[in-house]
Parts: structure tokens; sequence; C-alpha cells
């Protein structure tokens, strides 16, 4: 166990990716593509000034073997990695790679052999890979192709839009989701999404529930996870943001893991395609709006039915020319049960919710929203009573960055309660947990995780913020204890369960800091669901 270098504050433990270096095993998992040697067209090679290869019959030719076979991977979100096998007579060829971007690679070999290549590209999306192998003393070329499809896709922002409501038959039969049954949310290829979308962010909202469970999204056809995306108790309605990847028949299953039936919401704020769109960039969080003190808007509570406006393009850090946000936002104070919506300003508010809440509680939830053609954001509080609202910006998307989402397999990074595989025991209240996800996060600028605070001993509220420290740092003992952060991840009373997804920055060095910033202790559950890779 690694501590910070601070005795006179709480613990700080270190937790690093306890299957290795989840990249490479994502690369180890990245589609393949193949165009198989028999697919080669032999040429003639164009004599000069020639404007076209002539293809005919070559048998009789010298180097009648001459061929290539194609196959690649996707290595990381952006780049190829292409393997060449030449069969050919011993002869000097000269290999040309055109990658479908407008570059050019050239190399040579001698006879038959395996090549291997890579390549970046600018943006992501689908690429016609062109490879051409000249036998110049025999007068013979040979070309195949293979159309590659990058690993990482880009963000377009979308709606807020309803996708699902089994209370009123929007999407799904008028009826209650059975216990332990699913809903099927259609995604590619409804409404104005376009079909073969890589993954969706979907507000999924629990409520008349009438006892205890949870709620778990991943594509249709995939394999359930054990991860739990909502969590909820009896009579409570519930909201929690999920980015999922999206099945091949276009569909998301949305399972119900309590033991009684339930009515399940689902809201689409947008969708991950291999069309080149917005990237994602991750950020500190920043406080771009507080109603109690004043921050961003008019001071005092957003009155009930009531509706404000604030900038997110240009300010905070956030870039000009934006397409969407990713917040988080609290609701605290409130003076009765309703919601709130967030959603583009310059346009009626629709029907959509971000968050829920109760009389008097505080609550938090990630939301990404589209901006307005101002670059602002619209708040509107859904009840007749006031409440005051609190948003941290956590990032932003637009088409000026690289940023490409990669989805991974859930897998549980943490759990407190476990102390075979973790033994640190809960989180300590104003401590951390230093976690380090990949071992080598070259390229990664950010995470997606769902975070889960339990066996809460009183209230308090989750920050997630990157570590300024580096991992030598923590092992020979030199890291300084972060400054404390303010922003809040998810926020809980003593004895509730609270789940919400977090789009963490990796920071410098690829170490994200979990804090309890309540007094006592909690424990807390970590599930990563993918990351966001520039190259």
């Amino acid at each position: 166990m690694a501590h910070a270098a601070d005795p006179v504050k709480p613990g700080a433990h270190g937790v690093s990716a306890p299957a290795g270096d989840l990249k490479k095993a994502a690369a180890e998992k990245a589609k393949s593509f193949t165009s198989p040697a028999d697919r080669t067209v032999r040429q003639i090679v164009p004599a000069a000034g020639n404007k076209a290869a002539t293809t005919q019959s070559l048998a009789a030719e010298g180097n009648p073997t001459l061929a290539v076979g194609l196959g690649a991977v996707g290595p990381t979100a952006h780049a190829v990695r292409l393997t060449s096998t030449v069969t050919s007579a011993s002869a000097s060829l000269a290999v040309t790679i055109t990658w479908g971007d407008g570059t050019t690679d050239t190399t040579t070999a001698q006879g038959a052999g395996v090549l291997v290549n890579e390549h970046t590209y600018a943006e992501v999306g689908s690429y016609k890979v062109t490879v051409t192998v000249v036998d110049a003393a025999n007068n013979i070329q040979a070309v195949n192709q293979l159309d590659f499809v990058t690993e990482g896709s880009d963000f377009t922002p979308y709606g807020p839009t309803r996708l699902l409501d089994t209370r009123s038959g929007i999407g799904a039969p008028k009826a209650k989701v059975a216990a332990y049954g699913k809903a099927r949310v259609k995604v590619g290829g409804n409404g104005g999404i376009p079909a073969g979308v890589t993954a969706v962010v979907l507000n999924v909202t629990v409520t008349n529930a009438t006892s205890a469970g949870h709620v778990t999204a991943y594509p249709s056809g995939g394999v359930r996870p054990i991860s739990s995306n909502v969590n909820f108790v009896a009579g409570q309605t519930v909201p929690n943001l999920v980015i999922v990847p999206v099945g091949q028949d276009g569909y998301v299953e949305l399972y119900n893991g309590g033991w009684e039936s339930l009515d399940l919401i689902a809201d689409v704020t947008g969708y991950f395609s291999y069309k080149a769109a917005s990237g994602y960039n991750p950020m500190s969080p920043v406080r771009a709006v507080d109603t109690r003190n004043g921050t961003g808007t008019a001071q005092g509570q957003l009155a009930g039915q009531g509706t404000f406006s604030v900038q997110m393009a240009g300010r905070n850090g956030v870039w000009k020319g934006i397409s969407a946000v990713a917040l988080n936002v609290t609701v605290t104070n409130p003076r009765e049960a309703g919601h709130l919506t967030v959603f583009p300003s310059g346009q009626a508010a629709p029907s959509t919710s971000s968050v829920n809440f109760t009389a008097g509680q505080t609550v938090a939830n990630s939301v990404i929203v589209p901006v307005g053609a101002d670059g602002q954001i619209s708040v509107r509080n859904g009840a007749w009573a006031g409440t005051d609202v609190i948003v941290d910006v956590v990032g932003f998307y637009t088409n000026e960055s690289s940023g490409a989402f990669v989805p991974l397999d859930p897998a549980r990074m943490l759990d407190t309660r476990d102390p075979v595989d973790w033994g640190n025991g809960p989180l300590e209240g104003q401590g951390y947990i230093y976690m380090r996800p990949f071992g080598k996060p070259d390229g990664v600028t950010g995470f997606v995780f769902n975070t889960t605070v339990t066996n809460t001993r009183g209230d308090g509220f989750l920050s997630v913020t990157p570590d300024p420290n580096t991992w030598d740092s923590y092992g020979n003992g030199t890291a300084l204890w972060p400054e404390q952060p303010t922003s809040s991840a998810l926020n809980w009373t003593a004895g509730k369960t609270v789940p919400n997804l977090v789009q963490a920055s990796a920071g410098d060095h690829g170490i994200v800091d979990f804090w309890n910033m309540g007094w006592d202790d909690a424990d807390l559950i970590v599930d990563i669901f993918g990351f966001y890779d520039t190259k």
C-alpha cells in the first residue's frame, strides 16, 4: 500500500490496473480486417507514359506467384497496424501503401516475407488501404485492397430526445419491465440517429419501483456484465447517465436486476460513430454555476417552472466552437420533489429529465448536453417550488479535439468492500484513493467510469480529479498531498447507495483521485466502461 507523504492527513491508497494494461487489452480485442491473397490483382506494370496497368493472364510470365494478403487491426483509437504477407519468387520488390487519407508510405522487400506497418489517421472513420507490390525486373505488380475502420469513434450531439418510456409505451409496450427482465431500446436507425453507431449516451431513469435493485445497460447480443448502472430502492425515482456500446442490430438492453417490476425511461443526448465528428477534451472540474452564491447566474434559488441560461463556450477553460459539454449537475435545498432538464439554449425545453429529486435532497447526475448556437445551455426546474443548482464542467466536445472514444467490456477497477482483492478497506472521510487505470497512458486523455458509493456512515460527496503526482513519486514516498477539490461527482446521505457516471481527466500522469469529501468512511466501487484516446 502506498501512502501520500503527509502523516497528518487521512490515508491515501493507490490502485493500479488489476489486469495489466487495459489499453493493451483493448487493442487485443480490437476488430480485425482481412483481404486474403487470392483477391490480389496481378498486372503488367504500366510503361512510361501509359495511364494504367494492364490486367491479363500472367501465368507464363516471370514471378508467377506474386501476390499479397492483407490483415489489419486498430491498436489505438486512430491507428492501423497493417500486416502484408507477400508471396513471391526471389526478387527485389518495391512496396507502396496508400492509406486512404491522401498519404502514402513506400518500402522495399526481397522475395516472400511479412511486412508490418503502422499509420495514424488524423480523423476516425472508414478508409480503403491499398498495397501495391512491384517486381520491376519481371514487369509485374500485385495489388490488393482492404477496407479498414478505426477503433475509436467520435461524438455527435442529439436531442435530448426520449427513446423509451414504459409508462406510456414510447419505444416499448406500455407495461412495467418484469423482475430479471429487460427492455430493448432501439438506437441505430431511430429517428435521426444513423444505423451503425458504436455507442450511445443515455440518461436512464428508474421509477415506480416497489423494491430495491439495480439496472444494467449493455449492447444487444452481448454478455450482460456484473456491473450496475442505476441503483434504486422502493419508491425512488433515480436517473443515471450511461455511455453504452450499441449492438450490431442497433439496440441497447436495459436489464432489471430487482426483485419486482419497474418502469424505465431512457433519454438520448448523443451518440458515437465512425464518422469524424466531435472529439472529447477532458478538464479538471470547474464550477460554472452555483445559485447559492451567484456563480454563473443570479444568486438565489431557481424558481419553480423557471429557467436560466449560462454561457459555456469560451468560459471557464472551455474552447469556443464546441458542440456539447460534459457536466455534473447537482440539486440541493429543493423545497419539493421535481426534476431538472438541461438542454441547448434557443429551443423549447424538452420533456426529458436530467436530474430527479425529492424535497430536501442533495443529488447529482452526469449530463452531456449539446450547446445552442450561442454556446449556451439552459436549465429548467420542473418542480413548482425553488431549488439551488450547481453545475461543474468536466469536459467538452469539439471537432478541434482528437479524443476518440474506445469502449471496453466493463471491468471492476476497485471495490473497497472486498478485502481479498483490494485490501485497503473503506475510503476514509476527507481521504482519497489514487488510481492508475493504464500502465502506459500514452495518448489517453480521459476515462469513463461508473462510480458507486455504498455503506455510507454519514452524509458526504465524492470528488474525482486528476492527480498532480507521478506513480513513481507515490512509490518512493515523495508524493505531495493534492489540493482538496470542491466539485462533486455524486452526493449521498447516511445509509444510501448512490451511483453516477464520471468522465474523468487523465491529467498529466494518467492518475485519477477519488476523494471522500464527507467526514465518515464509505465504500467505493469503480467500474471502467471506456476511455478517450488521441492516438
